[in-house]
């Protein structure tokens, strides 16, 4: 399988609590992209979910390190200046927030063919990473 790189909200959804559905689907996507080894995160993402998790969801915060430990499996692409350079452009050329700018610069930086998140526009290509919403 070719790489995969995720959003946080898949990872926040993981332990989400009030729905069952898309806690056990984003469980399901990173159980197999951690056995096929294929699945890419960022410093970014990482940061993301700790704040995500523990403010917005009450969750342990050791507990959260222990997954954070967990995701170091992925693939993990470092954010540099020169990333946080490209994510300014990539901003202003697609109109993107620049979180999620820094989010595809990211996955194109690790050569993701794909970007799994739900803050993006299902289909759509940015950077030649294709966006898709696998709760869709």
């Amino acid at each position: 399988m070719s790489k995969v790189f995720l959003d946080t909200n898949i990872l926040v959804y993981s332990l989400d609590q009030s729905d069952a559905g898309k806690r056990e689907k984003c469980r399901g996507i990173i159980k197999s992209l951690t056995g096929e080894n294929s699945g890419v995160i960022s410093t970014q993402v990482m940061q993301e979910f700790y704040v995500a998790a523990t403010a917005k969801m009450g969750a342990d915060p050791l507990l959260i390190k222990d997954i954070l430990r967990f995701l170091e499996r992925f693939e993990t692409v470092v954010v540099s200046p020169m990333l946080i350079k490209e994510a300014i452009d990539c901003a202003i050329i697609n109109r993107l927030s620049f979180w999620d700018a820094l989010i595809v610069v990211s996955a194109e930086s690790a050569y993701c063919e794909t970007l799994w998140t739900e803050d993006l526009n299902h289909g759509q290509v940015i950077r030649g990473v294709r966006i898709e919403n696998p709760l869709k």
